[in-house]
């Protein structure tokens, strides 16, 4: 009797049928063997078969809407520290921010110990950070930024205090603009007790939250919030990326801009050295300010959704792997990174750099 083409239409309605009973209804090898009438042997064949013509697909994944796979490939490409990739939908901006705030408040949660220093910056993508918490370790939190006063957006400061209420630990927070007028009221500002005393706690910090926006009209809080003569300034010393205050150039390294002695932040030079650093980034718009602050590696932790990380994959260069480096970082604190369970599915200085 002629033997079947492991091609052949009955063979593949065959390895159909086995891979249905193996992979969807949990049937071993032995039980499969006799429901079809064939060796357990020829049953491993027809798996494999069905494996080679694209019948069974394997992804790694994890329920619900954290696109493992996708995180995973956006960290290697970039060396990142961490990635949490979201299938959230684009139906608009201000439902992202809120999905991908308690997102970023889930994965906090999830990464810090009592060991830690967490450290907050203002940003729209923050704002609904404590949002969902129920329970947080009692570390420190550090307000790492002023703030910009915006209708509808949430205040830094109730942020911090949020979480720590939640947590129980010390809170170092200050009521202060992110931009000032001059260099003059900048330096008065940072002399202020609580802003003192948030400022001498940036270096201690172990895990930073910021957002990234992009140098251009409506993607960036800072840039809509300048006068035009100070907006053509910073594009003048070629800024095209933004991380909470700190300015980057179209290749990730920070610029110094006019406005540097006049912002309430957490210096460029400091960031960069912080264990951790997790921005918190939507809308496509911004692909481009995102591959640069993951390109410079001020920031080597990124929670998205899954078209802008796609977006930001999609950009042509130079290996972004290849020029990020934790050796100017300090060590991070508490459980080692891969040791870490996954997150469930679902201040100031004046800058130098």
């Amino acid at each position: 009797m002629a033997k079947a083409s492991p091609t052949g239409p009955s063979e593949v309605v065959l390895a159909a049928r086995a891979a249905r009973l193996y992979f969807l209804e949990d049937r071993s090898k032995v039980e499969i063997a006799g429901l079809l009438d064939i060796s357990r042997f020829r049953v491993a064949r027809l798996l494999d078969t069905a494996r080679a013509l694209g019948l069974v697909r394997i992804e790694i994944g994890l329920p619900g809407i954290l696109d493992a796979a996708l995180s995973a490939e956006l960290a290697s490409a970039f060396g990142l520290r961490h990635a949490f990739v979201y299938n959230f939908p684009d139906d608009s901006d201000s439902s992202l921010r809120h999905r991908l705030g308690e997102a970023a408040g889930e994965a906090i949660a999830d990464l810090a110990t009592a060991a830690d220093v967490v450290g907050i910056a203002w940003s729209r993508s923050l704002s609904g950070l404590a949002r969902g918490l129920t329970s947080f370790p009692p570390c420190p939190i550090v307000q790492m930024t002023g703030a910009l006063s915006r209708p509808g957006d949430g205040d830094l400061l109730d942020v911090v205090r949020a979480i720590t209420r939640i947590g129980g630990g010390p809170s170092y927070g200050f009521y202060a603009p992110m931009i000032v007028d001059d260099a003059g009221t900048a330096q008065a500002i940072r002399r202020h007790p609580d802003v003192a005393a948030a400022t001498a706690m940036l270096g201690s910090i172990t895990i930073g939250m910021v957002g990234i926006g992009s140098w251009l009209p409506g993607l960036s809080s800072i840039y809509d919030s300048l006068a035009q003569p100070d907006r053509d300034a910073v594009s003048a010393a070629g800024v095209r990326a933004e991380v909470s205050g700190v300015f980057l150039g179209e290749d990730g390294d920070p610029r110094q801009t006019p406005l540097d002695e006049r912002m309430i932040v957490t210096p460029g030079s400091l960031l960069a050295q912080l264990p951790t650093v997790l921005a918190v980034a939507y809308g496509t718009a911004k692909s481009h300010a995102v591959w640069s602050a993951l390109n410079g590696g001020v920031v080597n932790g990124l929670i998205t959704h899954a078209s802008l990380a796609r977006a930001v994959l999609a950009i042509p260069g130079a290996s972004p792997a290849a020029r990020h480096s934790t050796a100017k970082r300090r060590p991070a604190v508490g459980r080692p990174a891969a040791e870490r369970p996954p997150p469930r599915p679902a201040a100031a200085a004046p800058r130098s750099d």
